[in-house]
């Protein structure tokens, strides 16, 4: 009797553990899946919230107008992923839109070539960003006090170039990339589909982005390797730079005219969709496609509280704590 109670005792021991490793693997499996894809089910339950609370929100034309009306910021976020994975801080692409807008406006206005204004916003953008990138490496500054100097002189500059007023451009061409677009789809969202997608081929199909991740994950171990960090940091910087040119070309054609202030605080709101798509700050880990569900989970922020008619206090008070959440998930992540 006593050997078969120590059986069947044997027997519920081995059944009771083997109930507690099912339910450790579940959990396992997915809480890290819970962390990587967070920004997505947030963005899908907001979206699902907002449905359900208002019959305004799920229309045609309110889901387009999402879409279209961030494109500049998701274009900007795309490259600045790249930046921040890469373990440098971009705080000058909202200046460089500035100065590269008012550029495309100048020369559409006084040169009569609205195509050449629109072009000329990309390559502004592209040389600003290599200044930033030559002061970084060249200089040995630190890319947060760079671009925040930088900054203050690109949006001088941009003042200076226009002298504190708008310069309109009534030409119907120069608008046709900010306002047109094929049936229901904007350019501006066809042309930021094409950058996302040119992004996340750069960091995941070639060498440049596992230069990239190897820079920001630890430099020194990436430039023992041979790799050229300075020169993977200055390409960064170009190429944010390069995006910020991009959405000014289709900010200054959206709005038709030139303003010194018009990127005023885009670059808080770039780096924030950054942090919120889980790319750590510490560099090293990030993706392109999670960056933009954080633009457009913020952009659902706003967009619902707009038409819930809500405090607007209560939208900053939401988006703030729901970026303080991402930076300290993040930093709990680097300390583990």
């Amino acid at each position: 009797m006593n050997s078969m109670s120590a059986k069947q005792d044997t027997r519920g021991a081995a059944g009771g553990h083997a109930a507690s490793p099912t339910a450790g693997s579940w959990a396992a499996g997915t809480l890290p899946f819970i962390r990587r894809n967070a920004v997505l089910i947030l963005l899908v339950a907001l979206f699902v919230t907002l449905s359900v609370s208002t019959s305004s929100f799920l229309t045609v034309t309110n889901v387009i107008n999402i879409l279209n009306q961030n494109t500049p910021l998701a274009i900007i976020a795309c490259a600045g992923t790249l930046v921040v994975i890469c373990g440098g801080f971009d705080l000058s692409t909202g200046a460089i839109f500035s100065v590269a807008g008012v550029v495309a406006a100048w020369v559409a206005a006084n040169l009569g070539s609205p195509l050449l204004g629109l072009l000329s916003a990309p390559v502004v953008g592209a040389v600003l960003g290599l200044v930033n990138g030559v002061a970084i490496t060249r200089l040995r500054i630190h890319s947060f006090l760079a671009t925040l100097a930088s900054s203050l002189v690109y949006g001088g500059l941009a003042v200076l170039i226009t002298g504190g007023f708008l310069i309109s451009v009534g030409d119907v061409s120069f608008t046709a990339l900010g306002r047109g677009g094929v049936g229901p789809i904007y350019y501006a969202v066809i042309i930021f589909a094409v950058f996302a997608l040119v992004s996340g081929f750069l960091l995941n199909y070639t060498t440049f982005g596992r230069y990239v991740l190897s820079v920001g994950g630890n430099s020194e171990a990436a430039e023992l390797s041979g790799i050229r960090v300075d020169r993977i940091k200055l390409y960064t910087f170009l190429y944010s730079g390069l995006a910020a040119g991009i959405a000014a070309a289709i900010g200054v054609s959206r709005i038709g005219s030139g303003q010194p202030q018009a990127g005023s605080g885009l670059q808080l709101l770039a780096i924030a969709a950054v942090i919120l798509g889980g790319t750590s700050i510490y560099g090293g880990i990030g993706a392109i496609w999670r960056s933009v569900c954080g633009v457009y989970l913020l952009a659902l922020i706003d967009n619902g509280f707009d038409i819930l008619n809500a405090n607007p206090f209560f939208k900053d008070l939401t988006t703030g704590v729901v970026i303080l959440a991402a930076v300290a998930l993040s930093a709990a992540k680097k300390g583990r």
